[in-house]
């Protein structure tokens, strides 16, 4: 599911919503757990999971094609964890 389907989605469940309000919502909801991973924190959904910002540490990495080494500096990146129900759902226990 991309964003647009989202909103049409819920958009299509709250006809008493208009559409361009549900652009806003859904809009604010991914720019505030943005935010919240930009400046390190964590961000839990309950039953559905939990996004975190993980660090990798620098190391040398290999480019493919030429098998040259090359430096890959350190980085975070995100990281989603799925919530119990989330895990009981996709695994049909619930």
């Amino acid at each position: 599911m991309i964003r647009s389907e989202l909103i049409q989605k819920v958009s299509d469940e709250n006809p008493h919503l208009y559409q361009r309000d549900v652009e806003k919502i859904v809009s604010t909801i991914f720019d505030e757990i943005t935010s919240a991973l930009a400046d390190g924190d964590r961000v839990e959904l309950r039953g559905f999971g939990a996004f975190s910002v993980k660090e990798r540490d620098a190391r040398i990495g290999r480019n493919p094609r030429t098998g040259e080494s090359v430096n890959v500096d350190r980085k975070h990146v995100p990281f989603f964890k799925a919530g119990k129900l989330l895990r009981d759902r996709l695994n049909n226990r619930a």
